[in-house]
């Protein structure tokens, strides 16, 4: 059968962000430091034992399951067609070589995901080979492998953690998605006003360009196919399959700018949520998303043990990016500066 990804939205995900592998992560890290010559041969021979081990579902699951559920909505009339073009296309990516990563395809079927294409590419470098399957999304647990794609400005890319959420409870009939704003889906240079200049500077120049569209950030084209998505699904006043909500410390009067930013795009989110210095976590809550996108690694830590979350990584040209630069409480009116801390991953298979 043919295949037409052209209206499909193409999402790429680590096998360490789908499910939980690491039992097997922490042996090789523990063989390659005890005995780095023979490591790699006692590796494989580990995984191959274990290859029909079953896998926990990692934070990255339920958002998958959740996208590919979309695709029931493809050809309802049963009838057989001659060009294959689903709503959503996930696309496994492993460090790990072919031959370790059979666990992973043992998991995949078993957990009965409609999953068929992989690159099992044995340590070597994925910015390349996320631009080689037209990526509009990649997920990983790897924040060197986030900022390869980030920097080569491939797609939209975001480390995910372990989480203590129980993402069974996680319903996957309805897709939803939490973005963050400034630096997620507009541009940086709100984020940027903010953290040199405070809250005022802030809000004065929103208000003089309240007019003008905000520059498009790394999440604006996957927004944007997301809504055109949308807009192919039935959708009634109280049930639609996809859910879409901005949830920004923004609040008047930058708020007006936000929404009409947004509807020169031709997206109209379904759910807009300006806190203006209230947390972030309460809305997120009540929202339950599958997966919460932001560039902020306070908001991250604050709602990581209740949703899935992702952190969005700064290009490394911006003035944001790295451990050095100095932050802004954005839920505080006066500047308290303090030192950012951004999380270590793990090795991604």
């Amino acid at each position: 059968m043919a295949v037409d990804f052209s209206n499909t939205l193409i999402v790429a995900i680590s096998a360490t962000a789908l499910f939980d592998l690491t039992e097997s992560e922490n042996c090789l890290l523990q063989l390659l430091e005890q005995r780095p010559t023979s490591a790699i041969k006692e590796f494989r021979d580990y995984m191959t034992e274990r290859e029909n081990d079953p896998l926990s579902i990692g934070a990255g699951y339920p958002l998958i399951k959740a996208l590919l559920n979309l695709n029931d909505y493809c050809n309802t009339d049963g009838t057989e067609l001659e060009v294959e073009a689903p709503l959503v296309e996930v696309v496994i990516v492993s460090k790990s070589s072919p031959d370790t990563g059979i666990q992973v395809l043992n998991a995949i079927l078993e957990h009965g995901l409609n999953i068929s294409r992989s690159a099992f590419i044995s340590g070597s470098l994925v910015a390349p080979y996320i631009k080689d399957f037209n990526v509009d999304l990649f997920l990983t647990t790897n924040r060197d492998d986030a900022q390869q794609v980030a920097d080569a400005n491939i797609c939209a890319c975001a480390i995910l953690d372990a989480t203590p959420v129980n993402t069974y409870e996680l319903d996957t009939n309805q897709l939803r998605i939490a973005f963050d704003g400034d630096a997620v889906l507009f541009d940086d240079s709100g984020e940027l006003l903010y953290k040199q200049k405070g809250l005022r500077a802030f809000h004065d120049r929103e208000t003089q360009m309240r007019d003008l569209p905000i520059e498009k950030g790394p999440y604006a084209e996957l927004l944007i196919k997301l809504s055109k998505l949308q807009e192919r699904l039935p959708a009634g006043l109280k049930y639609s399959p996809v859910k879409i909500a901005l949830v920004t410390a923004r609040n008047a009067p930058a708020d007006l700018r936000a929404i009409k930013t947004l509807r020169e795009w031709g997206v109209n989110v379904d759910m807009a949520f300006f806190l203006g210095g209230l947390e972030k976590t309460a809305v997120l809550r009540t929202f339950a998303p599958h997966i919460f996108f932001d560039d902020s690694i306070k908001h991250i830590d604050a709602a990581r043990s209740f949703i899935p979350t992702a952190l969005v990584p700064y290009h490394s040209t911006s003035l944001l990016h790295g451990d050095s630069y100095l932050t802004a409480d954005k839920d505080a009116s006066l500047l308290a500066f303090t030192p950012v801390e951004r999380p270590l991953f793990a090795v991604s298979h």
